[in-house]
């Protein structure tokens, strides 16, 4: 389906398709998939199926897409054995995919991803801040600052692998309670060498250096977010930033060292993050770092994330209120993209509908939709 404005655009709907320029990128509208793993991988490639399924959420009307997590190159980073990898052995695969979405006129960024203490430790490789994936849990052990710098080189190692592969950029996942966000969040770090502890600048240290390095080495034209989330899977109430503060020094730390975007992960998108606003967390984010912000979280759907994966049924749709809510903060400035998950494995052509106003017609994310390749309309 084509990118262009249909002649008559519901004025409700018409913040959301407009063009957005970040970099030397311009998206003709607000709409981004985000990475949701699919599990479609041998030996770490992708295989051909997801370059299919990434091209068709572009040609329903998706601006850009976000890979599926992808494991960083160093023996610590997953022992999954259907988690997609980004190496020299998967570069043709990535290839296929970024070409792909890029044929169909989208953009694309690799998400780069380490487990952390998260990882299953059967052969003792398991890296972490301080061997703790949350309270309660301690696997593998700490790294030393020498795992650190050969860390850094992994994630360096692999966003140059991305721009080999031809994508516009990556994205470094510092969220739901992996490697880099076990380094944000309090519980999960207690080093006392400058990296971790009681103070947010010494727990962004090393995601900002991870940032940093991907930046010198991907050049200036490479865009680079960051996403990350208060909320773990183990613990939904849980804090990186206990203020805004907090979220303040996090963001600016991450803007100097670099990252173009910041993607703010929450499980719905119109909750207020702090008392006496309504500011979402990207909201905050957005104010506070003053940089570019994707805002995500049950985008149409009266379920979230975890509710959907952990119960049976049909996520009942709720398209017309998502729709409207969200053109309201965008224009009051709340953020920039919207990142929309399982509304766009229930539906490719999600986009497409929500512009023509068609909603009645939106198939609404199911939980066996997970097993599923593709479902067309």
């Amino acid at each position: 389906m084509s990118h262009d404005a249909p002649n008559r655009l519901d004025a409700n709907v018409a913040g959301l398709f407009t063009p957005f320029t970040i970099g030397h990128v311009t998206l003709p509208n607000r709409f981004v998939m985000p990475g949701m793993q699919r599990g479609w991988c041998r030996d770490g490639a992708p295989l051909p199926e997801l370059a299919d399924y990434y091209r068709r959420r572009v040609e329903g009307g998706v601006a850009m897409v976000i890979s599926e997590s992808c494991a960083v190159n160093h023996p610590s980073a997953t022992a999954q054995p259907g988690a997609c990898k980004l190496n020299p052995a998967t570069l043709d695969g990535w290839s296929r995919c970024v070409d792909s979405v890029m044929a169909a006129g989208g953009q694309m960024l690799l998400q780069l991803w380490h487990e952390g203490a998260l990882r299953n430790d059967a052969d003792g490789r398991t890296l972490s801040p301080s061997g703790l994936g949350y309270r309660g849990f301690a696997q593998g052990r700490a790294a030393t600052l020498d795992e650190l710098a050969e860390l850094r080189d992994a994630y360096v190692a692999s966003a140059l692998l991305a721009r080999r592969a031809g994508a516009t950029g990556v994205e470094v996942h510092a969220a739901h309670g992996y490697m880099l966000d076990q380094f944000l969040w309090a519980e999960t770090n207690i080093r006392n060498d400058g990296y971790g502890g009681a103070a947010i600048e010494d727990r962004v240290r090393f995601p900002a250096e991870i940032v940093a390095a991907i930046r010198q080495a991907c050049g200036s034209d490479f865009l680079i977010s960051l996403r990350f989330s208060q909320w773990k899977e183990h613990d939904y109430a849980a804090r990186v930033a206990e203020t805004p503060d907090e979220l303040r020094a996090m963001t600016r730390i991450l803007r100097e060292a670099g990252a173009d975007m910041l993607h703010a992960s929450s499980r719905r998108f119109w909750v207020p993050e702090w008392p006496d606003s309504n500011r979402s967390l990207a909201g905050w984010t957005r104010a506070l770092s003053e940089l570019p912000t994707i805002t995500v979280g049950s985008v149409g759907l009266d379920k979230d994330v975890m509710e959907s994966f952990t119960t049976e049924g049909e996520a009942r749709g709720t398209v017309s209120a998502s729709v409207s809510e969200l053109s309201r903060r965008l224009a009051e400035g709340e953020f920039d993209l919207v990142s929309v998950g399982r509304s766009l494995i229930g539906d490719p052509d999600w986009v497409a509908k929500v512009r023509s106003g068609d909603h009645a017609a939106i198939r609404p994310f199911r939980k066996d939709d997970l097993g599923v390749v593709e479902w067309e309309s």
